[in-house]
């Protein structure tokens, strides 16, 4: 199965790391998962703020490519400091993903990731873009895994065929 690998017990080891800063993070987050799963591509959700869990989090990082994870996507709002907190203590890809927030609706979330300092890159995606995140940690497992790679082109091909046939449908 695409993206699937079995860990300890006969589980299957996530190669996707989803890190929300809150647990008000999680309904975003879920869209990533929803992607993710929808590819075959096996994931695991976990919540652990850069501030409040600092220690807890440089752990779960630090242990992340031992464990079989190959790309993280770190969402965050407000201040935003999760997605470079985890690029500074991993070599793997690091994925921001902007949370809406109440007062300035994630711009000062998404304008702290694309700031990140030379040699700690967090490539971002759009305010919300769960999805996209997702997607492209699919895109990216996907340099290195066939399966994976036929998953992502069907996905692309399934889109374009959608677009195309609602746009059918309104000429009516």
């Amino acid at each position: 199965m695409a993206g699937r690998r079995e860990g300890e017990r006969g589980k299957t080891a996530p190669m996707v790391a989803i890190v929300g800063g809150s647990k008000t993070d999680v309904p975003v987050l879920e869209k990533a998962v929803a992607i993710l799963d929808q590819l075959g591509i096996a994931n695991e959700l976990v919540v652990l703020s850069a501030h409040r869990t600092p220690d807890q989090l440089a752990q779960y990082v630090e242990q992340a490519a031992g464990r079989g994870i190959e790309v993280i996507v770190a969402g965050a709002g407000g201040a935003a400091a999760l997605p470079g907190a985890v690029a500074a203590k991993t070599h793997l890809p690091v994925i921001g993903l902007p949370i809406p927030t109440e007062n300035l609706r994630g711009l000062d979330s998404l304008l702290s990731m694309v700031q990140m300092p030379k040699g700690v890159p967090v490539a971002t995606v759009a305010i919300g873009g769960a999805e996209n995140a997702g997607l492209l940690a699919a895109q990216i497992l996907a340099v290195r895994y066939p399966e994976i790679r036929d998953k992502v082109i069907q996905f692309r091909a399934d889109q374009t065929r959608a677009v195309l046939e609602a746009s059918r449908g309104s000429k009516k």
